[in-house]
């Protein structure tokens, strides 16, 4: 895809800004591990000469990515703000986050929802003392969430977007590129794009030469539509199984910095989610939620041929799923 549009080139974290924000958030947040996928689908699909290796970040606190990014932007809030509380809007891994991070930061969290979240992502949020508010869709979610900005002068913590997510989600990619040197490319999974933005940031400053692909379901494929447009775009719904990516709109920060740093968005089907959430249980033991299957389905898929015999890593991104949806999921994985 052409990225040589520059209205849309915002300021991106440096890697003195990304250094920086690991320092803030060293141990608050876990360094994730990475583990080499050479069993199963891989050892009999791939080129020998292939070394796949998996970002665990579903081991991260709250069980996703989203921390790094809450627990950043909770950080320059100041004691005002602070007694006036944050609002965010989610289909459940952020505001699972916004919740734990309000929580250990002393303030108070509503989380606004689609009524169709796992009702095991709602009751972690309630957990850690949130104010849960469900509504009909993700767009209502947002809607909310920002009304209650106005009436109620919280602060929103927005899901994808905006310099402190990026520089949250950007320390990912400076543990990984530590953890797994030379890598040929890197693998994200892709809702707004503050997760590919942050990590594309660090690994294309760390070494420019390793491709980063990001990797949205058909049914919520704004980031490919605001690439090919030159513009964030706009959905008119969301249609996935992999609700963690379905952001329903691109906004001008999180997609310039992507349109800076990502090689391509690829997209997947949602039969390709179940197929790699069922080799990642299978191979990996891994209970992964379908975004988290999603950069897995693009090697498997659209990006194999041009990925086999290279190093590559896949940003597994989180894995909180109640078991009801995982052994449907799955189930329907295996069969096709």
């Amino acid at each position: 895809m052409d990225t040589t549009n520059t209205a849309f080139s915002a300021p991106y974290p440096s890697l003195d800004q990304l250094r920086a924000t690991a320092d803030r958030l060293r141990g608050r947040v876990l360094e994730t591990p990475v583990w080499r996928w050479q069993t199963g689908i891989v050892e009999r699909a791939l080129d020998p000469s292939t070394e796949v290796w998996l970002k665990l970040e579903l081991f991260q606190r709250t069980g996703t990515f989203k921390l790094r990014g809450a627990l950043n932007n909770i950080a320059a809030m100041d004691a005002p703000a602070l007694s006036r509380g944050v609002v965010a809007a989610s289909a459940g891994n952020h505001a699972i986050a916004v919740a734990y991070a309000a929580r250990v930061a002393g303030t108070h969290a509503k989380v606004c929802m689609p009524r169709s979240a796992s009702p095991a992502r709602i009751a972690a949020c309630e957990s850690e003392g949130a104010q849960v508010i469900l509504v009909d869709t993700i767009q209502d979610a947002f809607a909310l969430a920002l009304r209650l900005v106005e009436d109620e002068r919280r602060t929103m913590l927005h899901p994808f977007d905006g310099a402190l997510t990026a520089e949250g989600t950007g320390t990912i990619g400076l543990e990984l590129m530590k953890q797994v040197p030379d890598l040929d490319a890197v693998v994200v999974p892709v809702g707004g794009g503050g997760l590919c933005a942050g990590i594309a940031a660090a690994v294309k400053q760390v070494n420019p030469d390793c491709q980063v692909f990001g990797i949205e379901p058909y049914g919520a494929d704004a980031m490919y539509r605001s690439f090919r447009a030159g513009a964030p775009e706009k959905l008119d719904k969301v249609d996935t199984i992999a609700d963690s990516l379905g952001a329903p709109y691109t906004l001008p920060y999180s997609f310039g910095v992507c349109r800076r740093f990502v090689d391509e968005i690829v997209r997947v089907w949602d039969e390709e989610l179940c197929r790699a959430m069922a080799h990642l249980y299978r191979d990996m033991k891994l209970v992964a939620e379908p975004a988290a299957a999603a950069a897995t389905a693009a090697l498997l898929g659209p990006l194999r041929s041009r990925l086999d015999g290279k190093r590559v890593a896949l940003v597994v991104c989180g894995s909180n799923i109640d078991v009801s949806r995982f052994g449907e999921w799955v189930a329907r994985g295996t069969e096709t």
